[in-house]
This record gives structure tokens, sequence and C-alpha cells, in this order.
């Protein structure tokens, strides 16, 4: 009778026991599933294609858009600088200032308009370096900016000078044309090279750059010009819509001529009521602090009207 009794109450214990554990689980909370927040679609702006123009030219020379991978190619420069804003917006301001400058002493040389976009993308109108070395608005490397008159050493470098660097480049384009009679294969020859350009259109046996199978950068470079081109002088339907407020205006300077070493810059641009940073701003051929001239060559400095400037403070 004891062991039933015994065993009867550790099966009750052992019920009870259950029962608790049991409860205890009943008690936890019930996972909670969160159905994840469907968001609307995001609100952007629409993206179109580019228009094509029917008729393009560059300067007077007929492009062939009937050709497909012409048109292509161009659909493709024009779609790179209307979306890239940023880069397209600074060319417009900056072409503003420099256009004024360069346009003339392209006229004065015989060189087409057109060529002014080239300055255009090949620098931004910014004097930057090239990985090869090549400097200034027009990109020239050492050895040929001396070769059309520039004097480029340690203290002076004329690929600097926006109107000298602008006349040796119209020496440069006048005598290719004298090669080639076409003034898109100068464009090009710009960029390679004249032996490189001569060496692809005898090989491939074709006359026109638009037929030649070049490199790259020479194969975008002359649709990168006719993309600027068509978007400068179209703007709104390419998106840009700008003030005359939003460009950088020309800057009236008037000219100092000197014939001996300045050796206190800052000193010299003081004088003129215009600090040092500004001085170099408009003479950036000046590499050093003070203008070497141990050949008592004439050189003229530009500083800008008080107008636009306020002065030393």
């Amino acid at each position: 009778m004891k062991k039933i009794f015994f065993v009867a109450l550790i099966l009750s214990v052992l019920i009870l026991a259950s029962l608790v554990i049991f409860q205890s689980f009943s008690d936890k909370p019930e996972k909670v599933i969160i159905e994840k927040e469907v968001l609307p679609p995001m609100s952007i702006l629409p993206v179109h294609s580019v228009i094509i123009p029917e008729k393009l030219d560059f300067a007077s020379e007929s492009v062939p858009l009937d050709v497909f991978y012409v048109k292509e190619s161009l659909d493709r420069e024009l779609l790179v600088n209307t979306y890239w804003h940023s880069s397209s917006l600074m060319l417009f301001k900056r072409a503003n200032r420099w256009f004024p400058v360069i346009e003339p002493i392209l006229k004065k040389n015989g060189i087409p308009d057109d060529f002014k976009y080239l300055a255009l993308i090949e620098s931004g109108l910014q004097n930057v370096t090239s990985p090869a070395g090549a400097k200034g608005f027009w990109q020239f490397l050492k050895s040929t900016g001396r070769e059309y008159g520039l004097e480029v050493n340690s203290g002076i470098d004329e690929r600097y000078n926006v109107e000298k660097s602008t006349e040796a480049a119209c020496k440069y384009l006048n005598k290719a044309y004298e090669k080639y009679g076409d003034w898109t294969l100068v464009a090009s020859a710009f960029n390679a090279g004249n032996r490189r350009i001569s060496e692809a259109l005898k090989k491939q046996k074709v006359n026109s750059y638009y037929n030649l199978l070049l490199n790259d950068e020479t194969s975008r470079y002359l649709f990168r010009i006719l993309a600027i081109k068509t978007i400068f002088n179209d703007p709104e339907i390419y998106g840009f819509q700008l003030t005359n407020e939003d460009l950088y205006p020309p800057i009236p300077t008037y000219t100092v001529t000197v014939k001996e070493t300045i050796k206190d810059l800052v000193g010299f641009a003081h004088k003129h009521n215009i600090t040092y940073k500004t001085l170099k701003y408009f003479n950036p051929w000046i590499r050093k602090e003070y203008l070497p001239n141990r050949s008592k060559r004439t050189y003229h400095l530009k500083i800008p009207e008080q107008s636009y400037f306020s002065g030393i403070n």
C-alpha cells in the first residue's frame, strides 16, 4: 500500500511540474512578425534621350550623320555632356570669360571659330597639366610649345599665357591645314599628332577622320567638340538654363610693360593696388615668386581694372 501511495505521489508531482512548465511557456508572448513596410516608388526626375541635330558641321565641313557609327558616336558625347551637369555648367561659365579673348585671335589667324571648342574640351579653359606634361588652355607639350614660339623654362612658361598660347595654337593648326586641307583632320591631329594621323590614313586607305579606326581618345575627340558646340548653340534644348548673372564675366585689364627682373612680385602687386594672388591669376605664366629677366626681354603683365577688383585689404 505504501509503495502504491509513493508511486502515486511521484506521478502527481511530475504531472504538476509539467503543468507549471507548460503554463510558463504558454504565458510567453507570441512572436510578432512585422511586415516590411511597402514604400511608394521613388520620385525621380524623368530621364530622356537627347536630340541629335539633323545637320551638323565642323568648321563648315559637313558631319556625315547618315553613317550609323558617326551618329551613335555623337549621341554618346551629347548624353555625357548633357547629363554631366556640374562639368558642363562650369564650361559655360568659363567660356563666357575666355571666349572673347580666344575668338579674335583665331579670326585674325584665319582659324575657324569652332576651334575655340577644341580648347574648351582640351582643358576646360583651365591651366591644367596632363599626365604627359601638356599644360595650359591648349595643352602644349614643352617641346611643341617651344617649336611654336613659346618661352618655356623654370621661371617663365608661356603655355600658361592665354593670348600667346592661342597664337601658337593658330600656327600649329594652320601648318596642319597646309598638310591635310581638311579642318576635321587638323583637329584630330591636334590630339594624336600629325604622324599618327598620316600613318593611319595611309594604312587604312581612307581620307576622312570619320572613316578612321583610331584609339578611343582620338576616336571620341572630334565628337566631344561637336557635342559641346551643339549644346552651346542651343543650351535650353539640352536642359541648361543660365542667365548672364550665372556666367563668369570678362574682366578688363590694362598692361604694364617691364624689361627687367622683378625681384619682389608682392611689392609690385601692392604698387598696383592688387594682391600677389590676383597678380598670379592674371599672369600665371610667371612660374616663380619673382620675374626672372636676365635677357632683358619685354614682358607684358596684365593688371585688372580697379572697378572689377576691390584692391588690397
